[in-house]
C-alpha cells in the first residue's frame, strides 16, 4: 500500500492548489480526483463560462456596438458549433496543465472515487478496479453540486444546472432562468447576447441580492436595456415538460399565475456541498443540516489529521476563496502559521457591466454599528471609460468615520473584475483613505475611478 504525507481528495481550484502547495513544502503529496482534472472551476464552472461571456460579448459588440466607433461589420453571425468548440479548447489546455504542474511537482495523482475506509486510509474505485493509499493527512476539497428543484430535475438536456447550459448542442430560441443571483445572470447573458429570449424568474425582490444595493439594481437597469426580461418576488410552483416545449406555472407577487413556456429551463437557485460516496463516518466525520463539513479555526473536522476547504466547509463558494484556504491547509501541516483574511475575498459577477464587491456592503456596516462615511464616481466623468465608450457605472467606497480605514468597495463598470484587486488589497491591508489617495495611479486608467471615489469620501474629488 502506498503512503503519503498528504492526500487531496479533490483536484478543483482548491485541491490542486493545495496538492501543489505541499509538494512545495516538501511533503509526499497525492490527489484523488473522480471526474475531470481541474474539478467544477475548470470544467463546468468558472473557465467555459468565461470563456462563452467573452465570446458572446465579443460578437453582441460585432452587431450592436461596432458601428459607434466607425467600424462598418457586414453581417457577423452566431456559429454556435464553433463557440462551443473554443470553450471546450481552453478547457482541455488548462486539463494538460494542471496534469503537467502534478507532474513537474512530483504529485502522484489517482483517478477514481474516492471513500474512507478509516482515517488515514481511503479506497480509490474505478470502474473495474480498487486500490487503498494510506495518508498521514488528509485534505477534502469535494466542492459543491448545483441545487434542483423537487420538481424540475436536471436531465442537462431541457432542464439544465449550469454544466448542462456550458454543453448545448444548439442555441435556445426562448431560455427561461430560475434564480437571477451570479450564475444566472452571466449565463442567461450569454444567450441574451447570442439571440436566446431570456426570462428570469426570481423569487427576491432584486437581483443578486448578495450584492451592495445600489450595484444590484444598476446591474437590473442594464440587463433589462439589454433585453433580458425579469419576474422578481416570483415563484416557480409547477412544470410540465411537454415535446417541443416546457410550461411553466409561475405565482407572480400581484398574486396572479402566469403560464411561460421555454425551450429550455435553466435551474440557478443555488448549490450545495459534495460529499457523496466519501463514507465520511469511516474518518469519524458528520455534517452539517446544510451538507457541510464542520471544522475549526485552522481547517480541521472532527478528526484533526483531516482538514476540509473550499464549497464544503462553510462560507462564499467561490474559487479563489477555496484556492487561499487549500494553500493555508498545506502550511498548517507543515507547521506554518498562515491566516486568510476573508474580509478581503472578492465576488465579482461577470456581466456587462461587470460587478465586483469586497469588504462590507452598507447594511452589513450598519449591522455591525460601524460608523462609516460614503465617496462615490461614476465611470461617465473617467478620461479612459469615455474613450473605450465603456462608461456606464460607478465606483463606491466606504470608510471608517474615525480611523479612515477603507471597509467596503463597491464597482459596477468594465473590468470591475481587475479593478477590485486593489480594494481587496487596501482591505487585507488595513489601508486608509490617505493611502489610496496619496498612491499615483496612471493616467488615463479605470482605476483612477477607485482614487476619486476615496477623495470624494472627504468631498475631495477632482473630476466630479
Amino acid at each position: 500500500m502506498q503512503e503519503f504525507d498528504v492526500v487531496v481528495i479533490g483536484s478543483g481550484p482548491g485541491g490542486y492548489v493545495a496538492a501543489i502547495r505541499c509538494a512545495q513544502l516538501k511533503l509526499k503529496t497525492a490527489c484523488i480526483e473522480k471526474g475531470a482534472i481541474g474539478g467544477t472551476c475548470l470544467n463546468v464552472g468558472c473557465i467555459p463560462s468565461k470563456a462563452l461571456l467573452h465570446t458572446s460579448e465579443f460578437y453582441w459588440n460585432c452587431v450592436h456596438e461596432a458601428k459607434n466607433y466607425g467600424v462598418i461589420s457586414e453581417q457577423p453571425r452566431c456559429d454556435f458549433t464553433a463557440m462551443m468548440a473554443r470553450k471546450n479548447k481552453i478547457v482541455s489546455s488548462f486539463q494538460e496543465g494542471i496534469a503537467g504542474l502534478f507532474k513537474k511537482n512530483h504529485i502522484s495523482y489517482f483517478k477514481g472515487a474516492a471513500s474512507f475506509v478509516s482515517p488515514q486510509r481511503i479506497a480509490i474505485s474505478q470502474a473495474s478496479s480498487q486500490e487503498e493509499i494510506q495518508a498521514r493527512y488528509v485534505i477534502i476539497a469535494t466542492g459543491s453540486e448545483p441545487t434542483p428543484l423537487p420538481f424540475l430535475p436536471f436531465d442537462e438536456k431541457r432542464i439544465v444546472s449550469s454544466t448542462g447550459a456550458l454543453a448545448l448542442s444548439t442555441l435556445p430560441k426562448r431560455l427561461i432562468v430560475i434564480g437571477a443571483g451570479i450564475i444566472g445572470v452571466e449565463l442567461g447573458s450569454v444567450y441574451k447576447r447570442l439571440g436566446s429570449d431570456v426570462t428570469f424568474i426570481e423569487f427576491m425582490d432584486r437581483i443578486c441580492p448578495t450584492l451592495e444595493e445600489s450595484l444590484s439594481k444598476e446591474l437590473f437597469h442594464q440587463l433589462n436595456r439589454q433585453g433580458m426580461q425579469f419576474h422578481l418576488s416570483s415563484k416557480v410552483t409547477a412544470a410540465h415538460i411537454q415535446e417541443k416545449e416546457i410550461l411553466l406555472k409561475v405565482d407572480l407577487p400581484d398574486a396572479s399565475i402566469q403560464e411561460m413556456r421555454a425551450d429550455v429551463v435553466l435551474v440557478c437557485i443555488g448549490r450545495r456541498p459534495y460529499s457523496a460516496g466519501l463514507k465520511l463516518d469511516h474518518a469519524g466525520i458528520t455534517v452539517t443540516k446544510q451538507g457541510m463539513i464542520p471544522i475549526d479555526g485552522q481547517f480541521r473536522t472532527q478528526t484533526p489529521h483531516i482538514f476540509a476547504i473550499g464549497d464544503i466547509v462553510d462560507g462564499p463558494m467561490l474559487a479563489h476563496k477555496a484556492e487561499e484556504e487549500g494553500m493555508a491547509a498545506a502550511e498548517i501541516i507543515a507547521g506554518h502559521n498562515p491566516k486568510v483574511c476573508y474580509a478581503a475575498v472578492p465576488s465579482v459577477v461577470y456581466t456587462h457591466p461587470e460587478v465586483a464587491s469586497v469588504g462590507l456592503t452598507s447594511a452589513q456596516a450598519k449591522e455591525f454599528g460601524l460608523k462609516f462615511k460614503t465617496g462615490t464616481f461614476a465611470f461617465k466623468a473617467n478620461s479612459r471609460a469615455r474613450c473605450t465608450g465603456e462608461d456606464m457605472g460607478f465606483v463606491t467606497l466606504y470608510a471608517e468615520e474615525e480611523t479612515h480605514k477603507i471597509i467596503g468597495v463597491h464597482i459596477i463598470g468594465v473590468h470591475a473584475s481587475e479593478l477590485i484587486a486593489e480594494g481587496a488589497l487596501a482591505i487585507q491591508k488595513q489601508l486608509t483613505l490617505e493611502d489610496i489617495i496619496a498612491t499615483p495611479h496612471s493616467h488615463p486608467t479605470l482605476s483612477e475611478a477607485i482614487r476619486e471615489a476615496a477623495l470624494d469620501v472627504e468631498k475631495r474629488a477632482i473630476n466630479k
